[in-house]
C-alpha cells in the first residue's frame, strides 16, 4: 500500500515565505507530496501561481490563508481552507488586513529609530517583495543591517510581544476568524495548537464553527501530536498538518514536509466544504 502525504501548512513569497509558490511546487513535485496547501499569511495572492505551476503534474494545491487573530492577549493562528478567491467579503478583508499590516511596519520602524535604530521602510517593503509585509521582513532588515545576528533575536529583542518595538495589530478574535471563513464557503482550522493553549477554550470555538485542527506541526512534540489527534477525534474535527515551511533562509520551519498530514485529511477538508 502506498502511504500518501499533504503538506497543508506552506508561505511563499507571498506573505514571510523565502520560496516562490512556483518554487514550493518543484520542492513538493521532489518530496512525492500528494498535496499542498498555500497558507500565507492575510493574503489568497499566491495559490493561483502554484496551481497553475503544479497543472499537468500528480500534485494538488488547495487554496488556503493564515488569518492572524488574538485572544486573552496571545495571537492564535487560524488556517482557512478552499476558500473561493473571488469571494468580495473575504477578499475585502483581505485587503483591510494588508492596510493595517503596512500601517503597522511604519510604526516599528519608527519605534526602532527611536531606539537608535535605524532600518529603512522602503528596504522593508522591498523584502516583503510586494507580498504580506509584517515583522518577518523587519527581522530580516534588522539582520541585514547587524543589529541581530539571527531573526529569531529580532523578535527576542526588539519586535516580539512586550518587546520596545512591538506594536500590537487590530484584535481580530478566533471566533471572527471562523465566521468569515465560513461566510467565504471555507474550511476553519486552528492552527497550531500545541503553541497557543487554548485547550480550554476549544468547545467555544468548535460552536463557533471550527471543523479542524492541526494536529501534525513541525513544532509539535509527539505528546502534543498524539493529544491533539485524540482532541480531534473526541471532538469530530478533521485533523490536519503541516511543516508551517518558511523557506531554507529561516531559522526555524525551514523544512518543506518536515511535518505532513495522511492525504485522508485533504478528503476531509474536501468533504466539509463540499467540494468533492
Amino acid at each position: 500500500m502506498i502511504l500518501l502525504y499533504a503538506d497543508l501548512h506552506i508561505h511563499t513569497t507571498a506573505s514571510d515565505g523565502s520560496d516562490t509558490p512556483g518554487e514550493v511546487v518543484k520542492k513538493a513535485l521532489r518530496l512525492g507530496l500528494r498535496a499542498i496547501a498555500i497558507s500565507d499569511h492575510d493574503t489568497l495572492s499566491g495559490v493561483t501561481e502554484a496551481q497553475q505551476a503544479a497543472t499537468g503534474f500528480r500534485l494538488e494545491v488547495l487554496s488556503g490563508v493564515e488569518v492572524n487573530t488574538y485572544f486573552q492577549g496571545n495571537e492564535v493562528h487560524v488556517l482557512g481552507y478552499l476558500i473561493d478567491p473571488r469571494n468580495d467579503e473575504f477578499v475585502t478583508k483581505l485587503e483591510e488586513f494588508q492596510g493595517e499590516r503596512l500601517e503597522r511596519t511604519r510604526k516599528m520602524v519608527a519605534k526602532l529609530r527611536e531606539l537608535d535604530i535605524n532600518i529603512d521602510l522602503d528596504r522593508v517593503l522591498e523584502l516583503s517583495a510586494g507580498g504580506s509585509v509584517g515583522r518577518p521582513h523587519v527581522a530580516q532588515a534588522l539582520l541585514e543591517k547587524g543589529y541581530v545576528s539571527s531573526l529569531q533575536e529580532a523578535f527576542a529583542t526588539y519586535i516580539g510581544a512586550g518587546k520596545p518595538a512591538f506594536v500590537p495589530r487590530e484584535k481580530l478574535t478566533p471566533v471572527e476568524a471562523i465566521q468569515l471563513i465560513i461566510r467565504a464557503e471555507g474550511v476553519p482550522v486552528l492552527a497550531h495548537p500545541g503553541l497557543v493553549k487554548l485547550d480550554p477554550f476549544l468547545t467555544d470555538l468548535i460552536e463557533a464553527g471550527l471543523k479542524g485542527i492541526e494536529v501534525w506541526h513541525r513544532n509539535h512534540t509527539p505528546l502534543m501530536v498524539d493529544h491533539y489527534y485524540h482532541l480531534a477525534q473526541k471532538y469530530h474535527l478533521i485533523p490536519t498538518g503541516g511543516s508551517d515551511y518558511h523557506g531554507v533562509g529561516h531559522d526555524t520551519c525551514n523544512i518543506l514536509g518536515g511535518a505532513v498530514a495522511p492525504y485522508q485529511s485533504v478528503q476531509l477538508l474536501k468533504a466539509a466544504a463540499g467540494k468533492n
